[in-house]
Parts: structure tokens; sequence; C-alpha cells
């Protein structure tokens, strides 16, 4: 995965995603990592994800697969043949479905392409732990909950999981240094949370061994998004 920092690509559509990458080529020669969520994929569809590959851009397909063990690999062998580069499963739909999941990207892989890395979400970085006892219904802890989803994420065969910084080495000491941990919930010291509750900085991610980063509106709606992506990658990276 080589450390990336994900931009999360959270706009209502097309129009307004292009020209935010638009206003970026003058400072960019180089293809970035692009996260399409759920409010652009319905948009636009697949067309979208096509043209940005086409560009050369890497692509996060962050659509949460979450339905039973057949449809979840139905529909994972159908987005497997837009090349993306990371797709995401809710690890709450188990072992079983996981491992569909991933059945069916390997099978809807054309054969000159690489299979998509699949990560498992976990709990969402807007969820607290007393939301997810009093409401969800999950007893446990969150972290004891994150954990418990990693490891069945490994058990099903994926790569990594999606959870906050917070969680990481936890997740590195239960599932095993090779589990993946993207991480969204990304601010500098001086953005607002807007609502997430479990944030961290960049710098702070890379010391708990996040292995990717996921930053949305703290770039997309920054004054100058390209020095704000450039302040995140040196802390991100370290040299700061």
């Amino acid at each position: 995965m080589n450390k990336p920092l994900i931009i999360a690509m959270d706009f209502k559509d097309r129009t307004a995603a292009e020209s935010f990458l638009d206003s970026l080529d003058s400072f960019t020669g180089t293809p970035l990592f692009l996260k399409v969520g759920m409010e652009l994929f319905y948009r636009e569809g697949p067309s979208l994800v096509e043209a940005w590959k086409e560009k050369g851009h890497r692509i996060f397909l962050d659509l949460k697969l979450h339905d039973i063990p057949s449809t979840v690999q139905s529909a994972a062998r159908q987005l497997a043949a837009l090349n993306v580069d990371l797709i995401t499963v809710h690890a709450a739909g188990g072992i079983r479905m996981m491992e569909a999941a991933r059945e069916g990207l390997e099978t809807g892989t054309p054969a000159a392409d690489s299979v998509p890395d699949c990560v498992a979400v976990t709990q969402l970085t807007s969820t607290t732990e007393k939301m997810m006892q009093e409401e969800l219904g999950i007893p446990a802890g969150l972290e004891e909950t994150v954990i418990h989803y990693a490891v069945n994420a490994k058990q099903a065969g994926l790569q990594g999981i999606v959870c906050s910084a917070l969680e990481a080495p936890a997740i590195k000491e239960h599932a095993g240094r090779n589990m993946k941990a993207v991480t969204p919930g990304i601010r500098m010291k001086e953005q607002d949370r807007n609502d997430q509750k479990r944030v961290v900085t960049p710098a702070k991610a890379r010391n708990l061994g996040s292995d990717a980063i996921v930053v949305g509106r703290s770039i997309t709606s920054a004054e100058q998004p390209w020095q704000t992506y450039q302040d995140m990658m040196k802390q991100w990276r370290g040299k700061q």
C-alpha cells in the first residue's frame, strides 16, 4: 500500500469533483490516490472511476458492501472490472461475507490487472463507545470490538481494516503487523473535527502505525488545498 495519503472526493457530482482536481493541475504532475464514496459513485457511476483511472489516479472505492454473502460476492465481481485499487466491506457482515467479497474480487478482475485490496470497516470514526453500546446494542468496549472485527477480517483473507488511528496499535498487536490500518479522521491541529469523534493529526497517525490516511474536507475545503495537501503529506512522511 506504500503509505498513501488518500483524498476523499466527497463532492456532490462530477463537475464539482473535477473542478477541484483541475485546481491542482498546475501544482502536481503525478497521479493522486482518490477515494470515491457512496454519494459520488451513486450519482456518477462507473464512468467516473474509469475516467480517473485512465488519467493514472489510484482509486479507493469506498462503498462499504454489506449484504448476504452471495450478493456481496456478485457486487464485488462487478466492481473488480473497474480496476480499482482498494475497496471496502463492512466487517459486521461476518467472516463468510468478507470471504465472499474477496472471492468476487478475485474472479471479477481481468487477467491483466491486479486484484484490488479489500479492507473491512470496523466502527466508523463518528461512533463513540457510548453510542455503540446504547444504540447498536454491542456490549463490548469500542477497542475490543474493533480488534474482534479485525481478527475476523484477517481470517477472511482481507488485506486490512478501516479504523481510527487510535486503534492501529491494538490492531497490529492482535491481528498481525501485516494487517493494514486505513485511517480516516485525520485533521491538522487547527482544523474543525466536524462530525468525527476519534481524530488525530497526520504525524500522530504515522506514529501510531497507520498504513494509509484518508483526508477529505481538510484538503478539499481548504483555501489553499494543494498547500494543505503538501503540509499534511510532510507530516505523514515524517519530514516535519
